[in-house]
């Protein structure tokens, strides 16, 4: 019994929080609390997932952003995936 109770605090995972001010219209708080019901969840953790979504999706357009500049700096060939066409299997071969 010793030995589960140890090996579950060492899994846990000390996540340090920092307090931030915000300023939000009425419009925005009334609607995030009305979600933050449903949901049965709070406020700071509702937004908390919100910014993680949001990071991600800035994180993501950059990394389109950078594919696209070098696409244009480079761009490709005519023929380049040409090549493959003949390799391909889409399945239609199965529908006749």
């Amino acid at each position: 019994m010793l030995y589960i109770i140890i090996a579950i605090i060492i899994n846990i995972k000390v996540i340090a929080m920092k307090t931030v001010q915000m300023t939000l219209d009425d419009g925005l708080v009334s609607a995030v609390d009305r979600v933050v019901r449903k949901l049965h969840t709070s406020r700071s953790a509702f937004t908390r997932e919100a910014l993680r979504q949001a990071l991600h999706r800035a994180a993501v357009a950059a990394e389109e952003r950078r594919h696209r500049q070098g696409y244009e700096r480079h761009p490709v060939g005519h023929d380049e995936f040409s090549v493959w066409e003949k390799e391909q299997d889409w399945g239609d071969h199965a529908s006749r």
